[in-house]
C-alpha cells in the first residue's frame, strides 16, 4: 500500500476506527486480499500462474498479512506510531487464532489457517522483524543481519511450503531458509540507495565496511546521483561486491530444494529463487553501483524466469530413467 492507502485502510479497519471498523464477509475479505496482491508491483507477483489455482486465494491472504504488516512499519512515517500499530497487529494475530478475527486481513486468513493448520509463530516472527526496523537502522555484524533475515524472510518460505502442502524436514527447512535469506539480502543490496534516502537504514554490516567517513560520503553521493569524490565509487563498489559474494552461497545451498518438492511446489520455489538470483546478477552487471542506482529486471526477464521454472520442472519429471533400459 502507499502511504495514503494504508492511512485509508486504518481509518476504516484500524484500532481507532468507529465501531471497531467495518466488518466483511469471508468472500469480501478474500477478494480484497486478491486485489491487493495483484496491485503490488513486486519483483514477482504472488499470484503467478505457477501457483496452483486452488491455493491462490490462500497465497493472497498470506500476502495481505505480510504487506499490511510491512506497511504498518514502513509507511506510517512515525516510528512511535508504527510501534503502536504493530503491537495492535500482534493483538489481531492473537484474536484470529482464538477464532475471533477483527481486521479484514485475518477474516481473509481464517480459511487458510484452518485448512493448513497454520500456527501463529511465523506471523509473529514477521511482526518482530518489522518492529526491529523501527529500532535498528544500522547493523554491526553479518550475524546480526542474518538474525534479522531469519525473522523478516525465512517465515515466508515456511508459509509457502505449508500452503503447497510440502513435508518439511530439517534439510528442506535449511534450504528454504537459505533461499529466503538470500532473497532478503539481495533486496538489501539492490535497494542500498533507496533504503538510506527513504528509510534512513543501512543494512551493510559495519564489520565489513572499512570505508573512511562512509555514511556522510554515501548520503551525499546518493542524494546527488554521482560519487562525492574521486575514490568513493570504487570503494563502494568493492563493498557491495563483498556483500554480493557472501550472498551467492545461500542461493547455492537452496538450489537443490526444488528437486526435493513435488510438481505443485517445485516451479514456485524455483521461480522465487531464480528471480532473486537474476536480480543479484543484475547488481553485478551494474558493476555494484547500487549506492547510486537501483537496478531492476525488465518484464521480459520476469516472463522468461517463469517459463524456465515451469519447463525445468516439466522436463525433469519427464526425463526417462536409464536404469534397466534396453535398446
Amino acid at each position: 500500500m502507499s502511504h495514503s492507502r494504508i492511512l485509508e485502510d486504518l481509518a476504516r479497519f484500524g484500532p481507532d476506527a468507529p465501531d471497531s471498523g467495518v466488518r466483511m464477509s469471508v468472500a469480501e475479505a478474500r477478494d480484497r486480499a486478491a486485489r491487493l496482491a495483484r496491485s503490488h508491483r513486486e519483483n514477482f507477483s504472488v499470484l503467478t500462474r505457477l501457483v496452483p489455482a486452488d491455493v491462490r486465494d490462500d497465497f493472497a491472504s498470506v500476502y495481505a498479512f505480510c504487506r499490511t504488516a510491512d506497511d504498518l512499519g514502513d509507511e506510517i512515517g512515525d516510528p512511535e506510531r508504527a510501534r503502536s500499530l504493530l503491537a495492535w497487529w500482534r493483538e489481531e494475530i492473537d484474536r484470529a487464532w482464538k477464532g475471533d478475527p477483527g481486521h479484514w486481513v485475518f477474516i481473509a486468513l481464517g480459511p487458510t489457517i484452518e485448512r493448513f493448520d497454520l500456527q501463529p509463530g511465523p506471523f509473529l516472527d514477521l511482526v518482530s522483524a518489522f518492529e526491529q526496523d523501527q529500532e535498528t537502522t544500522r547493523y554491526r555484524t553479518w550475524d546480526q543481519l542474518l538474525d534479522y533475515c531469519r525473522r523478516s524472510a525465512d517465515p515466508v518460505g515456511r508459509l509457502v511450503l505449508a500452503l503447497l502442502e510440502q513435508p518439511v524436514d530439517d534439510e528442506v527447512a535449511r534450504r528454504s531458509d537459505a533461499i529466503c535469506t538470500a532473497l532478503q539480502l539481495t533486496n538489501h543490496w539492490q535497494d542500498v540507495r533507496r533504503d538510506l534516502l527513504e528509510r534512513d537504514r543501512i543494512y551493510i554490516p559495519e564489520e565489513m565496511n572499512s570505508i573512511s567517513d562512509f555514511e556522510r560520503r554515501f548520503r551525499i553521493s546518493a542524494e546527488q546521483g554521482w560519487a562525492v569524490d574521486a575514490t568513493f565509487l570504487d570503494e563502494s563498489r568493492e563493498l557491495i561486491r563483498t556483500c554480493v559474494e557472501r550472498t551467492w552461497p545461500l542461493y547455492e545451498l537452496g538450489a537443490s530444494l526444488p528437486g526435493m518438492l513435488d510438481d505443485r511446489a517445485a516451479p514456485v520455489i524455483r521461480t522465487l529463487a531464480s528471480g532473486g538470483a537474476r536480480v543479484l546478477r543484475l547488481v553485478e552487471d551494474w558493476d555494484y553501483e547500487t549506492v547510486l542506482h537501483r537496478p531492476s529486471l525488465p518484464n521480459s526477464a520476469k516472463v522468461l524466469i517463469l517459463l524456465q521454472a515451469w519447463w525445468r520442472t516439466r522436463s525433469s519429471r519427464r526425463a526417462p530413467s536409464t536404469s534397466g533400459s534396453t535398446s
